[in-house]
């Protein structure tokens, strides 16, 4: 061999040799002690977080563990399930990527009758069943502040104590399962998680109501049941509108319900707490039928003592209402036993997955919210704000005076005589959104005086107080010992909890809006699948109306059970042998139609296969192969 090729080999080789040594130490460096480069290159940039989630992971103040619980034995012939697993294993790993250490993150899999199973459902996950072999599954995150010498993320999720040293109580919290119907949400559940988390103290939730809400202690009345809920997750107190001059920085949320004769101070409160970026619920009704107010008894008077209203607030954020004005709506009107009787009532409304908002994580996971009497919100033809409805009508509703309610309340179907629908869809519940602007311009001059919001600015309008009443969405069931219970018949509870959680977190949790679905149908596939239904739908349509007649025939000329065959005459077994054999071949052609049907279906698959796994890598080699002739031939000229 030439001395001079075979130096040439040696370098070759030895260079190829530096080369993959190099090549496997900067990837190890660069694994271990640098942050590596990510891109985002789906359609919808769903891996990419979104600056309020940012902004909550910057903000952490103290180090946050995460457990991610998946069962992956369980789950091994549910392929939907184990893929949004890596969707959400993918998001997670993207916050502690952006997180800097500050949060840790571990992925379980608890087997069945194992501490981590054990661990999983005390932290308050919630199992299905379907599994492998029947076992359940468990797919949920349990995150926790972090404890002094704790060195397993597990162990600071299942066993905090109440108090450390006298500090902040570490806590922990949990996603009880990942439904994969709520994708679009994914990323603010687990943002929402980590504020909470990262926050020492309960939100402060005020109430300003002139309907008894809160019960009456000292008669031994109880709060209501959706304020118990909100006592069970927030620090709620009442304020009284007749002292009310301002509106503490520290609230959060303030619920103001039925509003009656509001004064100006109170107002002014009100429209200050906007305009700082306070976040107000508004209960206002044309009817509030749980108003312990006696109703006028003068039959010649029109007058509603009933209803509230917030005329110059409304006015000055452009929100159209009347307090003179109810929606019915016959086809979700609830029954009622009135006289004995079950009656439609049009004015109570069950409102279902149809009528409300999908794409709003407050009402995304509900499935029927129960209103009575309820009023209807638009905008003014001069608003410069938006409202975005969260709960509607259906089209098929219409609008009365509420007088006509009052006057049908011992006769609810009178209300559906010359009912004519409106087709249109009337927003009973919607959030506002700003700018604001001051309604009181004349105290322009007052110290601390705000004329303008920001622009993110948000108000939750609601037309209805009697969803909040305990008999309008639970009823009470008496169980062992006497112990009452109560049994949810609508989701008017976790309305009301689900807009206060929201409301209550900070602006950056507000900011997060719902994402695209990682699921991608395949529409040239569904394009020709609709194309093929077509295409034999109609002669399908022809031979079962065939075989109908050919059925109909048979049972015409064949005899009546228990007479003799002697009364069949030839002509006539002749032509039901034809009948039957005709019926036979159509059952046939039926089942020859779908089996080409679903054939197609299959030859299109193929084709996919074909060319994804055999076409695709035969090019690209084909490809490489051109490329190395060409570069070989160009260098023996190069040396010729």
């Amino acid at each position: 061999m030439p001395r001079p090729l075979f130096r040439r080999r040696t370098l070759l080789f030895s260079a190829l040799i530096a080369l993959i040594v190099s090549y496997c130490t900067l990837a190890l460096v660069t694994s271990r002690w640098l942050e590596p480069e990510r891109f985002d290159l789906t359609q919808d940039h769903l891996y990419t977080l979104s600056t309020g989630t940012q902004q909550i992971i910057d903000s952490a103040r103290r180090p946050l563990w995460l457990t991610l619980y998946f069962s992956q034995h369980a789950t091994r012939d549910l392929p939907q399930l184990r893929s949004y697993e890596q969707r959400v294993n993918e998001m997670l790993q993207e916050m502690v990527a952006r997180s800097h250490g500050r949060i840790r993150l571990q992925v379980v899999d608890p087997v069945p009758y194992s501490d981590d199973e054990a661990s999983a459902e005390g932290n308050g996950l919630t199992p299905i069943s379907g599994g492998t072999n029947g076992e359940r599954i468990f797919f949920g995150l349990v995150g926790a502040t972090r404890q002094t010498g704790a060195d397993n993320p597990s162990d600071v999720a299942a066993d905090l104590p109440d108090d450390i040293d006298g500090k902040s109580t570490d806590r922990s919290l949990a996603i009880p399962f990942f439904d994969p119907g709520r994708e679009t949400f994914l990323e603010y559940d687990i943002a929402k998680l980590l504020y909470q988390l990262s926050e020492p103290q309960r939100p402060r939730i005020g109430v300003i109501s002139s309907l008894p809400v809160m019960g009456d202690p000292p008669q031994g009345a109880q709060p209501w049941t959706v304020m118990r809920q909100l006592q069970q997750l927030f620090d709620v107190e009442t304020l009284s509108p007749d002292k009310l001059k301002q509106i503490d920085k520290s609230i959060q949320v303030v619920l103001l319900i039925h509003p009656k004769n509001l004064p100006n101070d109170a107002q002014y409160a009100l429209d200050q707490y906007v305009l700082e970026g306070g976040h107000l619920v508004v209960f206002v009704d044309p009817l509030a039928e749980s108003d312990p107010t006696p109703f006028v008894d003068d039959a010649t008077s029109a007058t509603n003592n009933h209803s509230s209203n917030l005329p110059r607030l409304f006015a000055d954020w452009g929100v159209s209402y009347s307090p003179d004005q109810v929606v019915l709506d016959r086809g979700r009107a609830l029954q009622i036993e009135l006289a004995g009787a079950n009656l439609a009532h049009p004015a109570m409304l069950g409102l279902g997955a149809q009528e409300l908002n999908r794409d709003d994580v407050v009402t995304s996971s509900l499935q029927r919210i129960y209103v009575s009497s309820a009023g209807h919100f638009d905008l003014l033809p001069n608003a410069t704000t938006r409202l975005i409805p969260l709960v509607q009508s259906s089209a098929d509703a219409e609008v009365v005076p509420t007088q006509r309610v009052i006057e049908a309340s011992n006769n609810p179907t009178s209300l559906l005589q010359g009912y004519q629908p409106q087709g249109q869809n009337y927003v009973i519940a919607a959030r506002l959104r700003g700018p604001f602007v001051s309604a009181f311009p004349e105290l322009a001059k007052k110290p601390g005086h705000l004329a303008e919001s920001a622009t993110n600015a948000e108000i939750i309008l609601v037309a209805d107080t009697d969803l909040l009443t305990d008999r309008l969405w639970v009823e009470t069931q008496t169980f062992l010992l006497g112990q009452p219970m109560l049994s949810a018949l609508a989701n008017n509870g976790d309305f009301i909890t689900n807009l206060v959680d929201n409301l209550s977190g900070s602006s950056a949790l507000l900011s997060i809006r719902g994402r695209s679905s990682s699921q991608r149908p395949f529409s040239h596939v569904l394009a020709l699948k609709r194309a093929a239904d077509r295409k034999f739908l109609q002669k399908e349509q022809e031979l079962e109306s065939e075989l109908a007649d050919t059925k109909q025939r048979l049972d015409e000329l064949q005899p009546a059970k228990g007479a003799r065959d002697d009364s069949t005459s030839t002509e006539q077994k002749h032509e039901i042998e034809q009948f039957l054999k005709r019926e036979l071949e159509i059952s046939k052609e039926l089942r020859d139609v779908q089996h080409q049907l679903n054939a197609e279906i299959d030859a299109l698959g193929m084709q996919l296969k074909m060319i994804n796994i055999v076409l695709l890598p035969m090019l690209i080699t084909a490809i490489g192969l051109l490329y190395g002739w060409r570069r070989t031939r160009r260098n023996r000229r190069q040396r010729t």
